[in-house]
């Protein structure tokens, strides 16, 4: 395929950040208190004028065209789930998918997950499932900063519940997660490589298809909101597990 031809990225950093522990455990003892934007309360809002307070809740964070949250929505047709990115663009691709051949029970918003997150936890809200898929590496060693678990807002991802899973091609973004994670939860996490058979975003199935190895986290944090449980386990294939 000559599509398939995506590189893993490439950094100086081979191992987990030296400086990560500290962040993370500065960003715990230290809440994040930046105000929040009117247009992420309103996207909020909007996210939710169609749930009926019941369902269990999904959240496919950084859902870029959103062909994570169709299949997602699909799969779980008794959960709410929402698809959010802070690309308008982004949402507004969502070919091949017409509006009429939609899930009914998903809906998209554009949001900064910075203020999204947070406010869904202001709001007492818990996910069923929370996923984190190929969000952006920030490889270089001086952005460490701009990951996910290293950002001041990671230590409201572990209170909203469910079971989180973040999906990477690059291991050392897999194996920092996992140690966040394990410190704001008090607990070790397990990772794992895996094959994407059914492969839930375009860059889940570029990678797979260029022969790179992939890495998941999964973790059930508890606290899911609404009824139905955690519905059918999304098609995947694991192998091996690093502790």
């Amino acid at each position: 395929m000559s599509y398939a031809n995506s590189r893993i990225p490439s950094s100086a950093q081979q191992g987990v950040h030296e400086k990560l522990a500290e962040r993370v455990a500065r960003h715990l003892r230290q809440p994040f208190r930046k105000p929040f934007a009117d247009y992420n309360r309103a996207a909020l809002a909007l996210s939710l004028e169609g749930w009926d307070g019941h369902a269990p809740l999904i959240l496919d964070a950084g859902c870029g065209v959103g062909h994570s949250t169709i299949q997602i929505a699909r799969a779980y047709p008794d959960h709410w789930v929402i698809g959010v990115d802070q690309s308008a663009d982004r949402l507004n691709r969502r070919k091949p998918y017409p509006d009429a051949l939609l899930p009914t029970n998903l809906v998209f918003v554009r949001a900064d997950l910075v203020d999204y997150w947070r406010l869904l936890a202001e709001r007492g809200l818990k996910l069923a499932r929370h996923y984190i898929l190929y969000p952006n590496p920030w490889p270089k060693i001086g952005h460490l900063t701009r990951r996910w678990h290293a950002h001041p807002v990671f230590p409201w991802i572990p209170k909203l519940g469910g079971v989180l899973e973040c999906r990477s091609n690059w291991r050392v973004y897999i194996e920092e997660f996992a140690l966040a994670l394990g410190m704001a939860c008090g607990r070790q996490i397990a990772w794992e490589p895996f094959q994407a058979e059914v492969p839930l975003t375009p860059f889940e199935r570029k990678y797979r298809d260029s022969g790179q190895t992939l890495f998941r986290l999964r973790c059930d944090l508890g606290g899911e909101t609404g009824q139905g449980g955690n519905g059918p386990t999304m098609q995947t294939t694991t192998a091996g597990a690093q502790q």
